[in-house]
């Protein structure tokens, strides 16, 4: 591709000098030397130019089609996985079914076993805590019963002292408010 851009690049140019090839002997051949050189020059940049970006999309389409080919050879090996769990799903359920089956039977045979226990440990419990509560309940009225009347007799000998608090707490505030300066 390079080349055949340089070739048509050089028959335009041998096309357009052969036109002007008369007007040439009356002009300074060396400004047209210059210029022709110049036109090439810029010529060979844009063909530098071009030659990049077919390689950069060439690099590209490399890229997408190996993206697509390991796609192409990925997905088939994910189906026959997907497929193969699914075979074995199939084939693990009647394994499942039959260890359930196994275990169904001593499951409801040990809660047959333990409820007896359970039920006979609770109807000995159930007595004694009862019988517990009935012994805690009268020394609990009875603690409250002596505890009262000696809350009562704290509080009746507090009360003045805290009233005698009070009003001392008062006075110092009152003498301290004096001392200050009015505002």
């Amino acid at each position: 591709m390079k080349f055949s851009l340089v070739a048509a690049l050089v028959v335009v140019l041998a096309v357009s000098h052969g036109t002007e090839a008369l007007s040439l002997v009356k002009r300074d051949v060396q400004s047209e030397v210059d210029r022709i050189a110049k036109i090439l020059n810029d010529m060979s940049a844009a063909t530098q130019e071009m030659v990049e970006k077919v390689k950069a999309l060439q690099v590209t389409n490399t890229a997408q089609t190996y993206l697509e080919d390991s796609k192409a050879k990925i997905l088939p090996l994910v189906e026959k996985v997907q497929a193969e769990a699914t075979k074995l799903q199939e084939q693990v359920k009647p394994f499942i079914a039959n260890i359930e089956g196994q275990i169904r039977p001593l499951t409801d045979n040990f809660n047959a076993q333990v409820k007896p226990l359970t039920d006979k440990i609770q109807a000995q419990v159930q007595p004694l805590a009862e019988n517990f509560q009935a012994q805690v309940q009268p020394l609990a009225e009875n603690f409250q019963a002596q505890v009262q009347p000696l809350a009562e007799n704290f509080q009746a000998q507090v009360k003045p002292l805290t009233d005698m608090m009070e009003k001392f707490f008062q006075q110092v505030m009152d003498q301290t408010k004096a001392l200050l300066p009015p505002q």
